[in-house]
């Protein structure tokens, strides 16, 4: 399995909610065995600079992959790219 981890921040606090909405999308596409888009919760000690994470989980890369080749995912890029600063990804393989 792959964890699937997108960290977005905002170029301004009023994008937030269109960042999410555009990232909604991604919920459509059938491939992940879990996916979720969320606010950051924002109650770390230490740093609280993100706006928005995605968190997907899909069977294996090539699960991963067909998800991001997907007509939806180059829908929400085009919708978040221009109200987005920073994308920070992480994939973690999980051992079976």
């Amino acid at each position: 399995m792959i964890r699937h981890i997108v960290f977005f921040t905002a170029k301004s606090p009023e994008h937030v909610d269109a960042i999410c909405d555009g990232l909604s999308l991604l919920a459509e596409i059938p491939l992940s065995l879990r996916f979720e888009v969320s606010r950051n919760s924002r109650v770390d000690l230490y740093g609280n600079e993100i706006d928005v994470v995605v968190y997907g989980e899909f069977a294996d890369q090539a699960a991963l992959d067909a998800y991001k080749a997907h007509p939806n995912y180059d829908e929400a890029t085009r919708r978040v790219r221009p109200l987005r600063d920073i994308r920070y990804a992480a994939d973690i393989v999980v051992p079976e």
